[in-house]
């Protein structure tokens, strides 16, 4: 696999080329990963629930990503590597930057993601003003999770539909290159992705999308409580633990993924 940069995302994107992501926190994961095809690996604050045992992603530190981000960095070379921002790493410009500066300095991240809108504008601008390629994260938020009520659809009435249209868009104005859309109607998110010069990236949130990521755990169905959006394709697909990787991978890039029995609304 050639490199994946951010531009060569974009160009994905343009000539309808669809991005396949997934999480990972670990060296041998990433080096699977790379060798199925998946041009994006995530390492997502998710480690809080998979891998650290939590109700949530609250508890995970940044000093957790630092060092889970360092891991996958080292065994990749090809797949761009986006780290999240951990919940209250982010809480003011001068916090996003120092944060960004330790995922990316010392753990190897070529990319950082932040959960949601407008109140994070003046972050967003200052990283990217230091040359920090961010990847917005709208819809369910799950450090929000408290706030929401718990892990629910978003935008499915027309006003929370223009909440997140609006935030989307100036999220791109104030300088993200990257946005993921998470449990949103699948509408809303063609419309995005459509809209939208950035690329796109669903989860749970329909086959229109620029991309599709999923969880590591739940793609190979060994999460309890599988979401219903995703789909267990280890589970009588020949080729093991890469096979099912190179599944999802091809079924992302035909279009099959998500199904109609995994679009929920």
């Amino acid at each position: 696999m050639d490199s994946i940069s951010l531009t060569r995302l974009v160009r994905m994107k343009r000539e309808r080329q669809r991005i396949a992501c997934l999480t990972c926190y670990d060296a041998t994961f990433a080096r699977l990963l790379e060798s199925a095809g998946v041009e994006v690996l995530l390492v997502g604050d998710s480690l809080g629930n998979v891998l650290q045992g939590h109700g949530s992603t609250l508890a995970v530190t940044l000093n957790d990503m630092v060092y889970h981000s360092a891991c996958v960095a080292r065994a990749i070379s090809a797949p761009l590597l986006i780290a999240d921002l951990p919940f209250l790493s982010y809480a003011t410009p001068a916090q996003a930057i120092e944060s960004a500066r330790r995922l990316m300095g010392e753990g190897g991240a070529r990319m950082v993601k932040l959960e949601g809108g407008s109140q994070l504008l003046d972050a967003v601008r200052r990283l990217s003003d230091f040359g920090v390629p961010v990847c917005a994260h709208l819809g369910l938020l799950p450090q929000s999770v408290h706030r929401l009520g718990g892990y629910r659809y978003q935008g499915r009435d027309a006003e929370a539909a223009e909440r997140i249209r609006a935030d989307a868009l100036a999220l791109e104005q104030a300088g993200a290159t990257m946005l993921v859309l998470e449990c949103v109607p699948a509408l809303l998110a063609a419309e995005l992705s459509q809209m939208l010069s950035l690329p796109v990236i669903g989860i749970g949130a329909g086959a229109d999308c620029d991309g599709q990521v999923l969880v590591l755990h739940d793609m190979l169905g060994a999460s309890v409580g599988q979401p219903r959006f995703s789909r267990d394709f280890l589970t009588g697909h020949s080729g093991g633990l890469r096979g099912a990787v190179a599944a999802y991978v091809a079924a992302v890039k035909a279009g099959s993924f998500p199904g109609s029995e995994e679009i929920l609304f």
